[in-house]
């Protein structure tokens, strides 16, 4: 790897931004950013934190974050993604479904991926071609074959519920033809929960970059499917509707979500 990233320092290095999550002060400290979405001081934390110790030991590699989503980033280059609390909303009321979200870029692909549950003391992590890891023992996905057998999960996109009628036809498609629906909060744990095989299916309306980078390189490293909800490639450094899947269900979901409006 071109700035010779390994992915256990940077695990020890996501995990320094632990205790943040258990900050109560800075949790309790919030500013509304758009209709239901908000930053806390610990999102602002997380944050400079990691900034400080990415750049510090490797400064050569750009940044493009969440919270400072406004300045343009350089993405035909190397960068780090950044999402400091991927579910801010659960976090502010205590629902523990929260998680740092960090992928390497490395000016066309995703290259690592590290996500991490502070409450759930569970890490995710990936390196191109080397597999998916949970805690760094090997995850993939389950090999149930259809969506009979399936266990799906879908994001409500909360910051455009003009789009409500859309997402719920869609989900009430799905549960149609699925066991049952969850809905966590948090775009980067639910691929890692398709990666380690506890659902089959998620799919979502336009996330941003640092909502699925990293985990949409996990997902496919345990030997899952990432792609738009047309079937094409994701952009990883753009918005995108996504849908994640197992692999063996992802043609039959596709099917479903195109005929679910």
């Amino acid at each position: 790897m071109r700035y010779n990233v390994g992915e256990r320092e940077l695990i020890r290095l996501v995990h320094r931004t632990g205790p943040i999550f258990w900050d109560s002060v800075r949790v309790s400290q919030v500013r509304e950013k758009g209709l239901d979405d908000f930053v806390t001081q610990a999102d602002l934390a997380v944050q400079d934190t990691l900034r400080g110790l990415l750049r510090f030991r490797w400064p050569g590699i750009g940044f493009l974050a969440e919270e400072d989503a406004a300045r343009p980033a350089e993405r035909d280059r190397p960068l780090w993604i950044l999402d400091p609390i991927d579910g801010t909303n659960n976090l502010i009321h205590g629902f523990r479904e929260s998680a740092v979200s960090l992928a390497l870029w490395d000016g066309g692909r995703t290259v690592m991926g590290v996500v991490y549950n502070p409450f759930q003391d569970e890490t995710f992590s990936a390196t191109l071609g080397r597999g998916a890891r949970c805690n760094g023992r090997p995850i993939q996905v389950s090999d149930r074959p259809d969506l009979a057998h399936s266990l799906a999960i879908f994001g409500t996109s909360p910051y455009e519920k003009e789009r409500a009628d859309l997402v719920f036809q869609r989900a009430k498609a799905v549960y149609l033809r699925t066991e049952d629906l969850r809905r966590g909060g948090s775009a980067a744990l639910e691929l890692c929960k398709v990666a380690a095989g506890r659902a089959e299916l998620y799919f979502e309306y336009d996330l941003k970059p640092w909502d699925y980078a990293a985990g949409q390189l996990i997902l496919r490293e345990a030997g899952g499917a990432c792609t738009d909800l047309a079937g094409g490639a994701l952009p990883v450094t753009e918005n995108a509707d996504l849908l994640a899947t197992n692999r063996r269900v992802h043609a039959e979901a596709l099917e479903v979500l195109r005929q679910g409006s």
